[in-house]
């Protein structure tokens, strides 16, 4: 007899975990199906994980395919059950290709093609949406979306949208989505959200296309180059009842949150200065480099280190003031000076200049300091004239962190919701007006 197994969440059951069972079935004889433990879930960062672990299991069951049900609980059980039960095949979808490789020192592994384009109607639980997303651009940033995008429960990318049909062809068979097209109808005509991963230039035109066709919008930082096309996007989505986010992964990340409350809670005393840095190194012809491709630091990174500032001073500086260090028109280095009625703030961005990626928030009673790099929070602590005052918190920041702003956009659409409280629209029109003040009002040029 031939012992097949295979693992999964199963969350929601649909027709592609069903076919997957299917293809995993006629491999063997005997098929013993893993469904993961609600804790082994948030261990590997599995985050909204919507139906009970018994649920899960029955919906398995009912499905007729499995011989036997077990449950994994912990990293490193795969290689004992392949043990414990004389498994003779290891199979899982294609989308996990290579990652279990290193199985086959204990029996063969098979990767089974998924089932492409998953449609709500095809749902076995009818109560429940998956969120059908078509990517618009496909910068390095959208092969990062698609794997984070595999930890949230409700969503799916069906397809790409590019100009250029090679490319988005190219990318479609390599992430094995659904469809590709060059027809912005097309795409529209397939899904319910899209997720816009185009150059900064193009972000403004997609959002209302996007917007005006009826589709929920996820779109990449910065959302728009100028306060009044933030203003304009956010009225549109709300006229449609449509939610349009901002991706600035930072804002919906639990620590940051956390952090922020803790900073409001007049723990330090009245907040009296904000200090982020955001810099790393870039090479080449990329598009960050790029003037023509609206690069520069400012417009690549500063909407990281704005948003503690607009969280924590608010959205109307009295005074900005900007110093940078400029090479091919665009900026690879730039200060910021920013006074507010009751506090200052400063930043630091850069592409071509180095520095400690931390953040300080300076209060009359203490302070708070997060160490590089803080915009992955994962650990900060809260300072003291009295150092045996100090506290510790620590946090886990998943993956690459996008799968924060999807699950945001996921319960914001489920739940009717078109804005969000970790970055609300006001503040997201004020990074814009900033980043717009400095193209403005130019920098200090610095040699």
């Amino acid at each position: 007899m031939k012992k097949i197994i295979t693992y999964g969440t199963f969350d929601l059951l649909h027709y592609g975990h069903i076919n997957l069972l299917k293809r995993a079935k006629a491999l063997g004889d005997y098929l013993i199906v893993g469904v993961t433990s609600d804790l082994y879930d948030k261990e590997r960062g599995k985050l909204n994980v919507q139906q009970s672990l018994s649920q899960r299991i029955d919906n398995v069951r009912e499905t007729g395919l499995a011989d036997e049900i077990i449950v994994e609980e912990f990293e490193g059980q795969k290689i004992l059950d392949i043990q414990k039960y004389n498994i003779d095949l290891f199979a899982i979808g294609s989308d996990w290709k290579g990652k279990f490789d290193y199985l086959m020192e204990y029996c063969p592994v098979t990767y089974l093609e998924r089932t492409r384009g998953i449609s709500s109607t095809q749902l076995r639980m009818q109560e429940h949406e998956i969120i059908s997303i078509g990517l618009i651009g496909n910068g390095r940033i959208a092969r990062r979306f698609i794997k984070e995008s595999k930890y949230i429960s409700g969503v799916n990318v069906e397809g790409i949208y590019n100009p250029r049909a090679a490319s988005a062809e190219k990318f479609a068979r390599e992430q094995e989505l659904a469809f590709y097209t060059d027809d912005l109808t097309e795409l529209y005509d397939k899904v319910a959200a899209v997720y816009i991963a185009a150059p900064h230039q193009y972000h403004y035109d997609y959002i209302m296309q996007s917007l005006e066709a009826g589709k929920h919008v996820l779109c990449e930082k910065p959302l728009a180059l100028t306060a009044q096309e933030a203003k304009n996007a956010y009225e549109k989505a709300a006229e449609k009842g449509l939610v349009l986010l901002e991706c600035i992964k930072t804002a919906y990340c639990p620590a940051f949150e956390h952090l922020l409350i803790l900073a409001k809670s007049g723990r330090i005393g009245n907040i009296k200065d904000v200090e982020a840095s955001f810099t790393k190194l870039t090479y080449g012809n990329l598009r960050e480099l790029q003037a023509d491709q609206a690069g520069g630091s400012m417009n690549e990174l500063s909407s990281y280190v704005l948003l503690p500032i607009v969280k924590l001073l608010g959205t109307d500086p009295v005074d900005l003031r900007f110093y940078s260090q400029m090479q091919n028109g665009v900026d690879m280095f730039t200060k910021g000076l920013f006074q507010f009625a009751r506090a200052t703030a400063s930043f630091k961005v850069g592409l071509g200049v180095k520095t400690e990626g931390e953040m300080v928030i300076s209060g009359t009673q203490g302070y708070i300091y997060v160490p590089a790099p803080w915009w992955k929070t994962q650990y900060f602590e809260m300072r003291f004239e009295n150092t045996n005052e100090t506290n510790k918190y620590f946090y886990k920041f998943e993956g690459d962190g996008l799968r924060y702003e999807i699950l945001e956009f996921v319960k914001m659409v489920n739940g009717g919701n078109l804005t969000s409280t970790r970055l609300k629209p006001e503040e997201s029109i004020a990074i814009a007006q900033m980043i717009e003040t400095y193209h403005e009002k130019g920098p200090i040029v610095i040699e």
